[in-house]
């Protein structure tokens, strides 16, 4: 079969078909990395490097792993330099979804076919280059050009969103949404917490002396966020553990915090205490929480010491017993809370879709992070099938930091799904018009109901 052509992971004709009849869909993304005054600005880019690789750390671990040096990934060598290591050891990569995503970039986005490697790396580079100075290759018209119509960044409630503001003014072909995403606001047991409580007084202009005060600074920003049409709050969890937490408890640990030191097992609390906090405020204006679990980030020291988080040091926890830990917390929003969940480690898969079957107000997400290849997506696609209600799932995210990466990681699901369905087909299981029907609803109209519908 050709390289990333007509019938690229599809294995029968009708799957082409199935594919053909979504592809050109607008996209709907949920949950994005985006930089949004990368968007506003529109400046664009210099060179390849600066789109794919400079600041995805998928493209980072790969190079490590096939022994480049860090001066060369993400230390002070020239982005030519960087961008020649990369293509001398990309071949490499094949068999990773990032080895497809990239070339898919270049054919799609570019019109490039040549395949990276050490040879190609000069000719690739000038040509990038060249097309990069050209306006249909800037932010704003290549969203348009993917057919963006909804995308979700990721963001801080202590935030202004002023580019999101903005955007919105002078650019409506796209709507550009903010996600409020109170992680740093739980996180009483770090170092920089207090000077986080200070910048979300100066946020909000409300003094934060106790529990209440807190809670009050974090409504006024969920207010703000729903002001610019956030349908949804995101949340990492390492492992959760929600058990009940009186207010009074929470009370005195938060005083603790802010005025001396919290524990790790304060933090743990705290953070259970909080999350009924945040499921109320979401069920007052309907929207959806997002949990992304299992994430052991910051796993390698020198890294993290280095470079700070997001570097490539992440991992999967592998421990984690959602059933247990989120037990008190399902049953205390039974039908109340539309909630989605993300599992780095895919042998929760079966404990979320049983959830998920058990409360109709739970719902599976896409396969996330080292999930997200064709295997994670057939893998997940075919469990929920047969266990939970496949047209129940919420569609695809394309969790990037890479803005030109959006068209090729839908496209790569799209794919993906046409052809599990399709298989279906070919063995009799499912009539062609409810294939038709599932991909096209999987692939936009479930995701747009979903998450934006209301």
């Amino acid at each position: 079969m050709k390289f990333l052509g007509e019938k690229y992971l599809l294995s029968s004709d009708f799957a082409l078909v199935l594919y053909e009849s979504v592809k050109d869909l607008p996209i709907v993304d949920a949950h994005n990395h985006c930089d949004v005054r990368e968007i506003y600005e529109n400046k664009g880019w210099e060179d390849i490097w600066q789109v794919e690789a400079a600041t995805d750390h998928y493209v980072w671990e790969l190079m490590r792993r096939s022994g480049i040096d860090e001066e060369r990934i993400t230390g002070k060598a020239s982005n030519y330099e960087k961008w020649v290591a990369l293509a001398t050891v990309f071949p490499r990569f094949v068999g990773n979804p990032t080895y497809e995503w990239i070339h898919l970039d270049l054919r799609r986005r570019f019109g490039i076919q040549e395949i990276i490697r050490k040879e190609t790396a000069d000719l690739i580079w000038n040509k990038t280059k060249e097309l990069l100075k050209k306006d249909h290759m800037k932010p704003r018209q290549l969203l348009v050009d993917m057919n963006v119509e909804i995308m979700c960044t990721t963001d801080d409630p202590a935030d202004d969103l002023i580019y999101h503001k903005k955007l919105q003014e002078e650019f409506p072909a796209v709507r550009i949404l903010p996600t409020w995403r109170p992680d740093r606001a739980c996180r009483i047991d770090k170092p920089d917490w207090k000077d986080y409580i200070k910048k979300l007084e100066q946020r909000t202009n409300i003094s934060i002396v106790n529990l209440d005060d807190f809670i009050e600074a974090l409504k006024k920003t969920h207010d703000y966020f729903a002001q610019l049409g956030c349908r949804c709050t995101d949340h990492a969890i390492l492992e959760p553990n929600f058990e009940y937490v009186s207010k009074e408890e929470a009370s005195k640990i938060f005083s603790k915090a802010l005025t001396g030191v919290a524990t790790e097992k304060d933090a743990e609390k705290f953070l259970a205490y909080m999350m009924y906090q945040f499921g109320e405020m979401n069920v007052e204006k309907n929207w959806v929480m997002q949990l992304h679990i299992g994430a052991l980030r910051d796993y390698r020291d020198k890294l993290y010491k280095a470079l700070g988080p997001d570097s490539g040091g992440d991992i999967v926890a592998g421990y984690v017993n959602i059933a247990k830990g989120m037990r008190q917390f399902f049953n205390y929003f039974d039908g109340r809370l539309k909630m989605v969940l993300y599992c780095l480690d895919p042998g929760c898969l079966p404990m979320i879709a049983t959830i998920a079957r058990a409360f109709e107000n739970v719902f599976i997400g896409a396969p996330w992070w080292f999930n997200d290849s064709p295997y994670g997506m057939r893998s997940q696609l075919e469990y929920i099938a047969t266990v939970d209600l496949l047209s129940n799932f919420v569609g695809m995210v394309t969790d990037s930091r890479k803005l030109m990466s959006y068209g090729s990681r839908t496209e790569m699901f799209r794919r993906v799904l046409c052809d599990v369905v399709a298989n279906m087909v070919e063995k009799g299981q499912i009539p062609e018009p409810e294939a038709f029907e599932l991909c096209k609803n999987l692939s936009y109209l479930r995701p747009k109901e979903f998450f934006f519908g209301r």
